[in-house]
């Protein structure tokens, strides 16, 4: 639990400080949450608990998953900075970061199928941790394509709105 907390806190760090903004690494971050859905599509139905890999998957999954949205966000941020209306930016970085985001998460699960699916007394250990980190990322990539644009203009209406409120 520590651990993915310290996860948590040290991947916001990071992206505070190369965004330089508070309000992207939100919209990054928002990525995690979703990926727990897909973590619980994975484990249920198999019967997995939360164990040990589990939770070392999950700690994973927090690093990983945030790829998508990094990606995505960077080239909307990109493109605002030209001058492009910030959804139409949005909506040109997901068009362009399409392929590369499929193309990550379709290596990065594919090379886990072996280790989720594996027989013997070594697979079974750690096949919790291979079914977290694929079930997460899978619903993270889905969630970074398709909430983090939307929770991109929520945030960045309500900032606007608070700038105004405080410049009246």
């Amino acid at each position: 639990c520590w651990a993915a907390l310290l996860a948590l806190v040290l991947v916001f760090m990071v992206l505070a400080g190369t965004f330089e903004s508070l309000l992207h690494p939100v919209t990054v971050l928002s990525a995690i949450p979703l990926s727990l859905i897909g973590v619980a599509i994975a484990l249920v139905p198999v019967g997995d608990p939360i164990g040990v890999m589990a939770m070392i998957g999950l700690v994973m999954l927090a690093g990983v998953s945030v790829n998508d949205a990094i990606l995505l966000v960077d080239a909307a941020q990109r493109f605002i900075a030209q001058g492009v209306e910030r959804r139409h930016a949005l909506a040109q970085a997901a068009s362009l970061r399409l392929r590369p985001i499929v193309m990550t998460t379709c290596t990065t699960v594919l090379a886990l199928v072996p280790l989720a699916i594996g027989s013997g007394e070594a697979a079974q250990l750690r096949s919790p941790m291979a079914l977290t980190v694929i079930g997460g990322l899978i619903v993270a990539t889905l969630g970074s394509l398709s909430v983090t644009p939307c929770l991109h203009l929520v945030l960045d209406r309500m900032r606007s709105r608070s700038r105004a409120r405080a410049a009246a």
